[in-house]
């Protein structure tokens, strides 16, 4: 194990905070640790949905590859984009403690999924995401959105901050032509505009502030948004709870979390994996950063997400909760339309949790869930 240990990350601001919490753990332990940031596949197609991203392994095997070639110690990844498939010589050394899981839905004025009216525009980049909303909400529009937490924000917020910033601009300059107006008639016709305009019709808006002063009170997140060009406008995006507190985003924006019955969140969601090869520092990264109930959830969640083999090309959710001597878990398996659906809820045996979430796999797909996933590869392999 080489004396200052390198921690392959992804260069996202995201990627780089979970990166720094991992690094954080093994600096607590006086191990130094340097970060190296490497370009994924999916980094390199940012307008591609993750299903289209070759399956599954898309933020991760350029990771994991420089942990491979002696070039990283170790690699940090969002434990959902991680394969379920055994890496060859690779383990998964450490699970830090999980964030909140659950998915929440992001709208200006803070309204919940069912508050929507009839034909809005929802955006998310996941299949999962996509169905459930579907099948709760069948009269919603589902758009595709791609991007960091911050971007998909943005284009959220975008349109509705660039039309007020014009309607702004508008009473700005009318209110500057009434007081030219008025200058020049004198102070006789002063009172005359201040309430309607030359048509005796009612002035439109009027604001307390300057354009100056409004924009000056936006967030930077707002700023950004009124740079962003808008090609589609959305009343709503969905996403995950932990990458928005990890992104210190979650109070910038109005949020509702989705009620996880319906919701079912991805399996490894909210989680962290810790990749490595040499034993030493499997080692290291075991002891500084393991959360066992964690671990254990997330193999149950992602035990079941293998036997079913959906991967990213299917919408599958499964959540999993370390509850006294069992693991509650909940499993939802959708068409991509969201009209059929296969779901389930069990407590398994902490003590055998492994073996018992493959047996509920197995019933899962005994009842249907095996074809649904096969309907939803052959969409994907159609769209290739």
């Amino acid at each position: 194990m080489t004396e200052t240990l390198r921690l392959a990350t992804r260069g996202s601001d995201l990627a780089l905070r979970q990166a720094e919490t991992v690094r954080e753990a093994l600096s607590s332990r006086r191990r130094d640790v340097e970060l190296r940031q490497v370009e994924t596949r999916g980094d390199q197609i940012p307008d591609e949905l993750i299903h289209r991203l070759g399956k599954t392994g898309a933020f991760v095997r350029a990771l994991d590859e420089e942990v491979l070639a002696g070039d990283a110690d170790l690699a940090v990844h969002s434990l959902k984009d991680l394969p379920t498939e055994e890496m060859a010589e690779l383990v998964v050394a450490g699970v830090p403690e999980r964030a909140p899981s659950g998915d929440v839905v992001v709208q200006p004025e803070g309204l919940g999924i069912e508050d929507l009216p009839a034909g809005a525009v929802v955006g998310t980049g996941s299949l999962r995401r996509g169905a459930q909303i579907r099948a709760a909400r069948p009269d919603l529009t589902g758009e595709p959105i791609r991007g960091n937490g911050d971007t998909r924000l943005e284009k959220l917020l975008a349109p509705g901050l660039q039309a007020e910033h014009e309607r702004r601009l508008i009473a700005s300059g009318e209110e500057n032509a009434r007081t030219a107006e008025a200058d020049e008639g004198g102070d006789e016709n002063a009172d005359d505009t201040d309430d309607e305009d030359t048509d005796g019709d009612e002035v439109d808006e009027e604001f307390d502030e300057t354009v100056e002063e409004w924009f000056d009170s936006l967030s930077d997140l707002e700023r950004d948004a009124m740079e962003r060009k808008v090609e589609t406008e959305y009343d709503a995006v969905v996403l995950a709870e932990a990458g928005l507190r990890r992104s210190n985003l979650f109070y910038e924006v109005e949020t509702t979390r989705l009620p996880r019955e319906e919701y079912v969140p991805a399996a490894g969601q909210g989680a962290i994996a810790v990749t490595a090869s040499d034993p030493d520092v499997i080692e290291a990264v075991r002891k500084a950063v393991d959360h066992p109930r964690t671990r254990v959830a997330v193999t149950v969640e992602r035990t079941i997400l293998g036997e079913l083999n959906g991967g990213c090309v299917a919408p599958i959710g499964v959540s999993a909760m370390v509850q006294g001597e069992h693991v509650h878990v909940r499993a939802r398996v959708l068409s991509t339309d969201g009209t059929e659906e296969v779901a389930d809820t069990r407590d398994l045996p902490i003590r055998s949790h492994a073996t018992a979430a493959a047996e509920f796999a197995a019933d899962l797909a005994d009842r249907g869930a095996d074809e649904l996933i096969a309907e939803a590869r052959e969409e994907a392999d159609a769209d290739e």
